[in-house]
């Protein structure tokens, strides 16, 4: 009777071990989720900060051609 309660208890202690502890890895999973996710937004806001600068830049170059073609008109 001794050898099948040690063998339970052995059972037991080992499917815990196996077990693990997932709320650990679930955050730790989240958590680079998270970093990857704030990468791709600065990277993203970025990319929006310089098509905005781009298209600044070529409107104020479209506007002094404009000035000067109209400068050698009159």
């Amino acid at each position: 009777m001794k050898k099948l309660v040690l063998f339970a208890v052995a059972i037991i202690a080992i499917s815990f071990a196996s077990c693990g502890n997932k709320a650990a890895e679930e955050a730790r999973a989240k958590a680079i989720e998270d970093s990857i996710a704030a990468v791709e937004a600065a990277a993203a806001a970025e990319a929006k900060a310089k098509a905005i600068e781009d298209s600044i830049a070529a409107a104020e170059a479209k506007a002094v051609e404009d000035s000067i073609a109209a400068a050698a008109k009159k």
